[in-house]
């Protein structure tokens, strides 16, 4: 960008500063006048930071054009005219379906509070044998699915009855250890009488 070019602005910035100057005697026209009139005059490190700020306004100015992009995309689903209508389609589907309900909810209420037991099932003549049979599957099903449940309920005590059954297995093996010191003692004292018996009768 060259300060001097006078196509840029009908009063060039840098023509302000130098008028002023001229105004309050900090220079003479003649000293204005031995100016070079290139870029030049600045300084090459004014040029770079201002090609560098250029260069920062038109990456954000990208960004900001990518944000929006993407915002565009993340809310096709919502925005865009595509989906839009694929939705007011459903939506017109669903509400001509509630229509149909309304207009037979009568017959819906009436369908609803009648009994579903306690009715005849009409079954052809030539099927009734089998019938008979799936009948007598079905009970033997439900009372063997009743034992399996039973089964499948007490797992969680079957721990308590093992430790219950360890400890009286312990237990019995600790009395019959009694019973047989006993019997030992029994038979061992049953010998000295008989020793004493015929010491005697000697």
């Amino acid at each position: 960008m060259n300060p001097w070019d006078p196509i840029t602005y009908t009063v060039t910035p840098a023509a302000k500063i130098l008028a002023r100057c001229v105004i309050s005697g900090t220079m003479t026209q003649e000293e204005l006048d031995a100016l070079p009139r290139d870029s030049e005059v600045f300084s090459t490190s004014l040029l770079e930071a201002e090609q560098l700020n250029r260069i920062r306004h038109d990456l954000d100015k990208t960004n900001l054009d990518l944000e929006l992009l993407k915002l565009e995309r993340d809310g096709a689903d919502v925005t865009h005219t595509h989906y839009l209508s694929q939705r007011f389609a459903s939506l017109q589907q669903f509400t001509s379906h509630l229509q149909e309900v309304l207009r037979e909810q009568t017959v819906l209420r009436e369908r609803l509070t009648k009994p579903l037991c306690q009715q005849n099932l009409p079954i052809q003549a030539d099927l009734h044998r089998y019938v008979v049979e799936l009948m007598g599957m079905v009970v033997e099903f439900i009372q063997n699915l009743e034992v399996k449940i039973k089964m499948v309920q007490a797992i969680p005590t079957t721990d308590s009855y093992l430790s219950n059954l360890n400890n009286a297995r312990t237990q019995l093996l600790a009395q019959v250890t009694e019973v047989e010191n006993l019997y030992k003692q029994v038979l061992k004292r049953r010998g000295h009488l008989q020793t004493n018996i015929k010491d005697m009768s000697i």
